[in-house]
């Protein structure tokens, strides 16, 4: 998908890298990849995060799992 929106906004694209090499003095070469990265994210469907979509046998499991991980600072039991 995000190839096929570069070849269909590839003159937008274009366009919007060049304004950003001149308003933060990079070159085109530096603003590409970040540029690709950030359409990449926007395009892509995003994951719900766990918290919204886990059931209560995932979060119970999930609690198990966090109160039975070691332990990287020595604190008291409570």
């Amino acid at each position: 998908m995000s190839h096929n929106l570069q070849q269909s906004h590839q003159q937008d694209i274009q366009t919007i890298t060049q304004v950003l090499a001149k308003i933060t003095n990079r070159t085109p070469a530096q603003i590409k990849p970040l540029l690709n990265a950030m359409l990449k994210r926007l395009i892509e469907p995003q994951q719900r995060p766990f918290y919204e979509t886990a059931t209560p046998t995932e979060w119970s499991i999930a609690f198990q799992e966090w109160v039975d991980s070691p332990r990287t600072l020595n604190l008291p039991t409570l």
